[in-house]
């Protein structure tokens, strides 16, 4: 649901939202359509995006983002872009991948919304470009300190988006999202299969925090930061009101579940030393690891974040709770027979 408090009339806005078969920007195309906006999408797969119930009137350009004559034609005449479009870390996808359409995509972007008089062009990026928070929580002027290709990148894009802004004028604003969860998500559950898993087996104590944003939460954000003057040329963390630890996520979701809450902590340390060896190996042979160094620094990272800034300048205000979050998501799980 969007927040009251914008109040923007919208029925004729024309919006660009690249990444529309991804979860985030899938949400983002539906919940604008729902509320007036004409939308583009720029998918790479068409059936793949009208296969997730997108019932709207769309606009479809098909293509890939390292194409500047498809972006081209993609941000012209539209008023706003929201840039959701990612590639998530999987093997076999070089660095280079990575930077063509984390940075080098990005920049066609930015430049044909110059071309085109954009009056606001919102970036997507990432919480994890503050890496392991130290002294939570952390807010916008927190050190970055990415841990991977993906996050390296991510913050590349970003720092390009806003370059471009103070070089050029255009209206750019910036949106880190916390990790991400709610019903059509999958990367969550992992994490619930552990949790429903007799005992559950944890890497160190469980204590550090997960900061989660319920998917409508953060669309309400990127809406709100396309609409809010005062967020040109800013950065905003878009998070829940809650910081929970891993420990109490996966009590939380036992709890829903009624199942058992005994754990099993082990270090984490020889395991983190495994899955190093086991990326510098197969990753280069484009073989899946069976252990990610990344696997293991979900149980030892924190991720707690202040969203005073967003709440301050967007007016942005989370509306759904962790343990409804969670409900609502186990729910979607369960009809989809995923657990």
């Amino acid at each position: 649901m969007l927040n009251q408090n914008i109040k923007t009339k919208r029925t004729k806005i024309k919006v660009l939202v690249t990444g529309a078969t991804g979860f985030t920007g899938n949400a983002l195309a539906k919940t604008l359509c729902a509320n007036g906006y004409d939308v583009r999408v720029f998918v790479r797969d068409k059936e793949k995006f009208f296969a997730l119930e997108n019932n709207g009137n769309y606009d479809v350009v098909v293509g890939d983002l390292r194409d500047p004559e498809i972006v081209d034609e993609a941000v012209k005449g539209v008023e706003k872009v929201f840039h959701i479009a990612a590639i998530f870390r999987s093997a076999g996808i070089t660095d280079q991948v990575y930077r063509d359409i984390h940075v080098k995509a990005t920049k066609y972007l930015l430049e044909s919304s110059l071309k085109y008089g954009i009056q606001k062009f919102v970036h997507c990026s990432t919480g994890g470009v503050h890496g392991h928070i130290e002294d939570p929580p952390a807010n916008e002027s927190y050190r970055f300190k990415p841990g991977d290709i993906y996050q390296v990148t991510k913050l590349d894009g970003e720092f390009a988006a806003l370059d471009f802004h103070k070089k050029t004028g255009l209206p750019v604003s910036v949106v880190r999202p916390t990790p991400i969860y709610g019903p059509g998500d999958l990367r969550l559950l992992k994490v619930f299969k552990l949790a429903l898993h007799t005992p559950t087996i944890v890497l160190g104590s469980g204590e550090i925090y997960y900061h989660l944003v319920y998917i409508d939460d953060l669309v309400n954000g990127f809406i709100l930061a396309s609409e809010v003057e005062e967020a040109v040329g800013e950065s905003f963390i878009i998070g829940g009101e809650d910081i929970p630890t891993l420990n109490q996520i996966l009590d939380k979701i036992a709890e829903i579940f009624n199942s058992s809450k005994f754990k099993i902590h082990l270090p984490a340390f020889p395991v983190q030393i495994a899955g190093t060896l086991c990326e510098k190996i197969c990753i280069p042979l484009g073989i899946e690891p069976p252990i990610y160094r990344r696997r293991v620094d979900f149980f030892t990272k924190s991720r707690s974040f202040d969203i005073s800034k967003a709440k301050k300048i967007l007016n942005y205000q989370p509306k759904v709770s962790v343990d409804e979050g969670l409900a609502r998501t186990a729910e979607w799980y369960k009809n989809q027979n995923l657990i």
